[in-house]
């Protein structure tokens, strides 16, 4: 897009900006890649809704359809600046580093070994997802749906089935649960 001398203010302005820093604004538009903020501080954009830009991944911490399931037009965001996009003359923005990780409090609570409970929302060719708490979904792999081998994860469970898992992994840095269905002795079932 533009360099330093065809837009010195916004250059300027988005220079002066540090990772971690707090900006406000109303959200201007909702794209299927991700959400223009309008800012309150700063210049305007010469071509886009907004300087500020959320990615879908920043949006937040849980699972979503659509942008607009997590934020709407004209809606006030208070986000963290992550990095100054140079190329789109945009600041990159983070609504979900502002909001406590649902994750991170669960991994608090729970440990390897214990057992959950929850619907299974998801079937992938390597095995299911499993809601065990709000907002914290784990994978059961294919090799620990059940003690015989299966082809695919529809030969034992579908989308909506309750299920008793045993939590296997807890990855707080990659955010990820590991579950198992085969480890849960059969008199707990």
């Amino acid at each position: 897009m533009d360099g330093p001398s065809e837009n010195p203010e916004l250059w300027a302005f988005l220079e002066s900006l540090h990772r971690g820093d707090r900006l406000s604004g109303a959200v201007a538009a909702i794209e299927q890649f991700g959400v223009f903020v309008a800012l309150d501080d700063g210049p305007s954009h010469p071509v886009f809704p907004g300087v500020g830009f959320i990615t879908m991944p920043e949006l937040s911490w849980r699972r979503f359809e659509t942008a607009s399931d997590v934020v709407q037009v004209g809606q006030r965001v208070s986000c963290e600046f992550l990095q100054f996009d140079t190329t789109n003359l945009e600041a990159r923005l983070s609504l979900r580093a502002t909001q406590p990780d649902p994750f991170q409090a669960f991994a608090d609570r729970i440990a390897v070994g214990q057992q959950l409970h929850g619907p299974v929302t998801e079937l992938v060719p390597f095995g299911v997802f499993v809601r065990v708490a709000d907002g914290i979904e784990g994978l059961v792999h294919l090799r620990e749906l059940t003690s015989a081998p299966v082809e695919s994860p529809s030969d034992v469970v579908q989308t909506g089935d309750e299920v008793t898992v045993v939590v296997t992994e807890i990855d707080r840095e990659r955010r990820r649960l590991a579950l198992s269905r085969r480890q849960v002795s059969s008199d707990d079932v």
